[in-house]
């Protein structure tokens, strides 16, 4: 069986987060490992409170993973600050595997799940590190500056998301949630080979 690694918060609520993860990795076969970044309190109707996981905690997670398991894929998921995207970046330096990076800001419910520093931290560390970046509207809308009230500018999006980081070699893809007509999902697409963070994309 072969093993994938999600890297995200504990959703309480159990609909999203590390337990959806696992449950979407179990469903095709695959062997969940984890690392928890949060633990939420929270529900379908609210987000009671966030606590981030000390990033040596993180770290340790990481390590253990990745020392023992043979990883074939990894995606993250809400990573909250730029402290435990730092960390996150640095234990995934040298890897091969392909990892999607969803870049979860925003709770269903409207709850913010990221602090001021995380946008930024992400595109210097992480986003040259994906092969697949899954932002929703609102997401893509902060990273690349671009409102999207439509799939035109859905596309534009994606295609400016692909370009935040000069060491990307991946791909970026947005769903449509919150348009008001049907959408075809939007690819801006280059190479879909995985590669390592080159040290100047991680300066700390």
């Amino acid at each position: 069986m072969r093993t994938a690694l999600t890297i995200a918060g504990s959703d309480s609520g159990g609909g999203a987060g590390i337990q959806a993860d696992l449950k979407s990795f179990a469903s095709v076969g695959v062997h969940g490992t984890s690392v928890i970044t949060c633990v939420t309190a929270q529900n379908t109707r609210s987000v009671d409170s966030i606590f981030p996981i000390p990033v040596g905690e993180v770290r340790k997670q990481l390590r253990a993973v990745l020392g023992d398991f043979d990883v074939r894929a990894a995606k993250t998921g809400m990573l909250y600050s730029a402290e435990i995207v730092r960390v996150v970046a640095r234990e995934l330096r040298g890897t091969t595997f392909p990892l999607v990076v969803d870049p979860v800001m925003m709770a269903t419910v409207g709850a913010r799940l990221e602090q001021d520093d995380f946008a930024d931290a992400l595109v210097d560390r992480l986003l040259g590190r994906a092969a697949l970046v899954t932002p929703n509207r609102f997401e893509a809308e902060r990273l690349s500056g671009i409102r999207i009230p439509d799939v035109e500018s859905m596309e534009r999006a994606a295609r400016a998301i692909h370009g935040l980081s000069t060491t990307v070699d991946g791909c970026g893809a947005l769903g449509g949630g919150g348009l008001r007509r049907p959408f075809t999902e939007r690819v801006a697409r280059s190479r879909l080979r995985p590669r390592p963070i080159s040290p100047s994309a991680d300066r700390s």
